[in-house]
C-alpha cells in the first residue's frame, strides 16, 4: 500500500484539459524567455576550444552584451519558440505514461522516471530540428568562427527570418534532411537521463524538505525549492553528454563517441564540465519557474470539485 504523502500530486486525471492547455502555451514561454540568454551562453561555452573566447559564464555574458547588445543574447529566440509544440507533447506523455504506469505500480519514483523519459523521447524528436537551427543562429556574431555556418543577409536584412532561411539553405545544402537531425542520439543520450534523473529528485527533494518544514508551510514554497535541487541533481549528472551534443550539432560531427573521446584527449576530464555552472544558472530559475508555473497550473486546471480537496 502507498505510503500517505505530505504533498499530494495532482494526477492527469484530475485536471480539466482545456484549462491545462490554454495555461500551459503561456507558461512555457515565460520559462524559455526567461531563461534563453544563459542557454545561448552555455552552448558557446561549451562548442569553444578550451577559453579561446570566454573565460566562464560571467565573461561570456558581459563580452556578447557590450558587443552584440541585449539582441545578442537572443540570436536564434524566434525559431526556438517552436519548441512550444514540444513542451505541450513533453507535459502530454509524462502525464499519460505516468498514469498508465500507475497500473502496474504505486511507487512513485517508478513513475516518475518511466514518465519523465518517456517524455523526453517524444519531445526531442520534436526539438532536435529547431534546436540544430538555433544553436547555429547563436554562435553568429562574437561565436561564427565557431561554427561550419554563417549568416551571409545578416548585414543587409536585419530581418531575423532572413538570417534563419540562410541558416536552413546551408544545413540542407551541406547535409541534407539528415542535417536537421544532427545530434539526435547525443541529446536522447542527455536529455532522456536529465529528466528520468530530474523528475525522481525533485519529488524526493520536496518529501524531504516537507518532512523538515513547519507543517503549515506552503506546499508550493517547499516545491519551488525542490525544483532547483533537482535541476542541479540533473544537470550536473548528464553535462558531459550534454557538451558532447552541442559540439555534434554545431562542429558537424558524425560520431558521439568520437566526439567524446577527441574532447577528453584534447581537454581532459575539465572538458566535461564546459558550460555546467551556465547550465545550472540556467536550470535553476528555469526549475523555479517551471515548478511554480506547473504546479499553479495543475491547480488552476483541477477540476471544479477537486479545487478544495488540494492543500496548497
Amino acid at each position: 500500500m502507498q505510503q500517505k504523502r505530505n504533498i499530494q500530486i495532482i494526477e492527469w486525471e484530475d485536471l480539466d484539459k482545456r484549462k491545462f492547455y490554454s495555461f500551459g502555451v503561456f507558461m512555457t514561454m515565460a520559462i524559455r524567455a526567461t531563461v534563453y540568454p544563459a542557454t545561448l551562453i552555455r552552448t558557446r561555452l561549451q562548442v569553444q576550444k578550451g577559453k579561446s573566447l570566454y573565460t566562464g559564464t560571467y565573461d561570456a555574458f558581459r563580452k556578447i552584451l557590450g558587443a552584440e547588445g541585449l539582441r545578442g543574447l537572443y540570436r536564434g529566440f524566434m525559431v526556438n519558440t517552436f519548441t512550444l509544440v514540444s513542451g505541450q507533447a513533453y507535459i502530454t506523455t509524462y502525464e499519460l505514461v505516468r498514469k498508465y504506469v500507475s497500473n502496474y505500480s504505486k511507487d512513485n519514483t517508478l513513475k516518475s522516471l518511466v514518465a519523465g523519459g518517456s517524455a523526453s523521447l517524444v519531445a526531442q524528436s520534436i526539438t532536435v530540428p529547431i534546436d540544430v537551427i538555433s544553436q547555429q543562429l547563436m554562435m553568429q556574431g562574437q561565436g561564427e568562427h565557431l561554427t561550419r555556418f554563417k549568416t551571409v543577409s545578416g548585414a543587409k536584412h536585419p530581418l531575423y527570418f532572413g538570417q534563419t532561411r540562410d541558416i536552413i539553405a546551408q544545413i540542407f545544402a551541406a547535409d541534407g534532411v539528415h542535417g536537421f537531425y544532427r545530434g539526435y542520439v547525443a541529446s536522447l543520450l542527455t536529455y532522456i537521463p536529465n529528466s528520468a534523473v530530474w523528475w525522481p529528485f525533485y519529488h524526493f527533494y520536496a518529501e524531504q524538505l516537507s518532512k523538515m518544514a513547519p507543517s503549515d508551510c506552503p506546499h508550493l514554497l517547499l516545491q519551488a525549492m525542490a525544483g532547483p535541487l533537482a535541476a542541479a541533481t540533473a544537470s550536473t549528472v548528464t553535462n558531459p553528454m550534454d557538451v558532447v551534443r552541442a559540439r555534434v550539432q554545431v562542429e558537424g560531427r558524425r560520431s558521439v563517441l568520437e566526439t567524446f573521446n577527441l574532447l577528453i584527449r584534447e581537454e581532459g576530464f575539465w572538458g566535461m564540465t564546459k558550460g555546467l555552472s551556465a547550465r545550472i544558472i540556467s536550470s535553476t530559475p528555469t526549475a523555479i519557474v517551471m515548478v511554480v508555473g506547473y504546479e499553479t497550473l495543475k491547480k488552476l486546471s483541477l477540476r471544479p470539485e477537486l479545487v478544495d480537496s488540494r492543500h496548497w
